[in-house]
């Protein structure tokens, strides 16, 4: 591993513009490149701004087949489900595009205290939720304390007798030190994701103010090496796309899990896509700098996934429920359900605190789950690799090989199966119980049926956390 190479700045920002603007491939160098892809080895930094470049319409739809045909090698037919928790919308920084900005005085602030953190997570148990995501914005007043504090009241939070209670809690918190994540490691948290926002340097100044925290750019682009070298396993990236050409942005992602690979051997876990919407006393928000398509947007999730064939693409409700459906077919393999992104308004609906953006998918958890049922997926509440410790490069070095579907399908059913029996309508649980035995045929280990098929009759007896 290179421990020169960490805490610096590997972002060439004049290469990966130079990158974008090279030729656009032929239809043999695209096949070329795509035979490549199907490998499930990933692509390098050249193919990858070659795929970026194509612009007819037929070649693009050959870049998404190709990558359907990776994420269906990979994850087969399941879905992560999650839900956001906002411990607070109180932030020092100014950001041009998000609500939360300091000088934003057209939305109402709040912290959440222990108690409403319970609270909300007892909602969420209450819909079907086992992993959530604590998110708070940058402020004195909930830094590392606070949230070790809101990791263990999260945690500690039963419902049903103690039969329910959330599995995993993964983090999305501004930049730290070392022996900060070396804290946030022992809560026993998932992953650390943190956003880049932009990955150009120069345009980051523009959206982040001076004076403030988050204008440190390589203090923010060195996160994960602090996070890594503090014992964090599971690292999140991603940026805001809309603020620059989108085409930079993926590039940047890409060099970013290079840059972890031969620092740590390990890439990220997942790879965030969030597109920018509408959000309240934001002007770039109300205004966005380099809107993205649907069609381009559907085209770089395509991209990342057969770029990053083993990294988690994770698509928050920001999308609507349309473009969701259509992407989890292309790479998505991680969504939200149901979520709120205004602190507190899980447990209390009328809640006004401010919200971070517009959401473009408003369906219950229900509504999401029997969607995905029709068109054959199995959501998955999985959280048995985190507890099995089968994370960071020993994750990778299961999921490379394939050997890690032995263990991600049948935990997936398992998971589904505990929420069609706890809380889902009749019809809900009827279809999903038809779903989860149309899967025995994908186990690929045949002699775990027995084993499978025994710790779901378990579940239907009422025995949960059950996982390989």
């Amino acid at each position: 591993m290179n421990i020169e190479e960490r805490n610096k700045n590997f972002i060439d920002r004049d290469k990966l513009y130079g990158l974008i603007e090279g030729k656009i491939p032929a239809e043999n160098e695209l096949d070329n490149i795509l035979n490549k892809a199907i490998k499930l080895k990933g692509l390098g930094l050249e193919d990858v701004a070659a795929l970026l470049r194509v612009e007819d319409k037929a070649l693009i739809h050959k870049i998404m087949e190709c990558a359907k045909q990776v994420k269906e090698a990979i994850y087969g037919k399941r879905l992560v489900l999650f839900a956001p928790i906002y411990t607070g919308n109180v932030c020092v920084n100014n950001c041009t595009y998000c609500s939360f900005r300091k000088d934003n005085h057209l939305i109402k602030r709040k912290i959440l205290t222990m108690q409403e953190i319970a609270e909300e997570t007892s909602a969420l148990l209450k819909q079907g939720h086992k992993r959530v995501l604590l998110i708070c914005g940058e402020n004195n007043k909930n830094g590392t304390d606070y949230m070790v504090e809101a990791i263990r009241t999260t945690y500690g939070v039963k419902e049903r007798g103690g039969k329910d209670y959330i599995r995993r809690i993964n983090i999305e918190l501004a930049p730290m030190e070392v022996e900060d994540f070396a804290r946030l490691k022992a809560e026993k948290i998932g992953t650390y994701v943190c956003f880049q926002e932009t990955y150009d340097p120069v345009r980051y100044k523009d959206f982040h103010p001076a004076g403030t925290p988050k204008a440190d750019y390589l203090y923010r682009l060195s996160v994960m090496d602090r996070a890594m070298e503090g014992g964090i396993d599971d690292i999140g990236i991603g940026a805001l796309l809309g603020l620059i050409d989108y085409r930079f942005e993926v590039l940047a992602m890409i060099e970013h899990a290079n840059h972890l690979e031969r620092c740590f051997g390990c890439g990220p876990h997942t790879v965030s896509v969030p597109r920018m919407e509408p959000a309240i006393g934001a002007p770039d928000a109300e205004k966005v700098p380099s809107p993205v398509s649907d069609d381009d947007f559907k085209k770089l999730v395509a991209i990342i996934r057969i770029a990053l064939p083993y990294t988690g693409i994770i698509l928050s409700t920001r999308e609507n429920d349309v473009m969701r459906n259509e992407l989890i077919k292309y790479g998505v393999s991680q969504i939200s359900a149901a979520s709120k992104t205004n602190p507190g308004s899980y447990a209390h609906q009328e809640e006004e605190s401010g919200t971070q953006f517009s959401t473009g998918d408003h369906r219950s958890m229900e509504q999401v789950i029997s969607s995905l049922i029709d068109a054959g997926y199995i959501p998955s509440f999985c959280t048995g690799c985190y507890r099995k410790h089968r994370v960071g490069g020993d994750f990778m070095d299961l999921a490379k090989p394939g050997l890690i579907k032995q263990y991600c399908l049948p935990n997936a059913m398992f998971t589904f199966n505990e929420y069609l029996e706890d809380f889902a309508s009749e019809e809900t649980k009827r279809k999903g119980k038809e779903l989860i035995k149309s899967m025995f045929a994908e186990v690929d280990k045949k002699d775990l049926l027995p084993k499978i098929k025994d710790n779901l009759n378990k579940i239907d007896a009422g025995e949960r956390d059950i996982f390989f």
